[in-house]
């Protein structure tokens, strides 16, 4: 299986921005994501690219993130828009934000970056059914948050 790298740009970029929450230390990341996925072969080989990708962006978030304050981290986000639009979106970040930070995470990989359970399983190292269980509850305890307004 041979990746397109335009299409995993966004992708990775999205990942690693809902990790970091700044959007400058994000496109760097991004860079060198690439920048080390492009320099190792071994992988491509074992048809393994997309796994191997989030592993190279997941370790430099978890790098950067050790090295900055938290000040830092954080990126104030102003949405305009009609405010029953906005009360919706406040109403799913809070859901979002009382999920664990592998919840979260889970719920961004499959449904915004579109990863397959099989990629998914190979980068969590769980099997596609666990995950498949896993993010069953998760949706279900989003929903109930949201239902409730906590």
């Amino acid at each position: 299986m041979n990746i397109d790298i335009n299409e995993q740009y966004d992708k990775i970029y999205r990942y690693i921005y809902f990790r970091l929450k700044n959007q400058h230390i994000a496109e760097d990341l991004t860079q060198e994501t690439f920048l080390r996925f492009l320099e190792n072969d071994s992988y491509r080989e074992k048809g393994r690219q997309l796994a191997y990708l989030y592993t190279i962006a997941r370790n430099l978030c978890i790098d950067e993130f050790r090295k900055l304050p938290m000040e830092e981290l954080k990126e104030d986000i102003v949405q305009k828009g009609f405010e029953d639009r906005v009360v919706e979106k406040q109403s799913l970040q809070q859901a979002m934000e009382a999920l664990s930070r592998e919840e979260q995470e889970l719920l961004l990989l499959r449904y915004v970056n579109e990863l397959s359970m099989a990629d998914l399983g190979r980068l969590f190292g769980k099997s596609r059914f666990a995950l498949y269980r896993e993010l069953t509850k998760i949706t279900e305890k989003l929903e109930r948050r949201i239902s409730d307004g906590t």
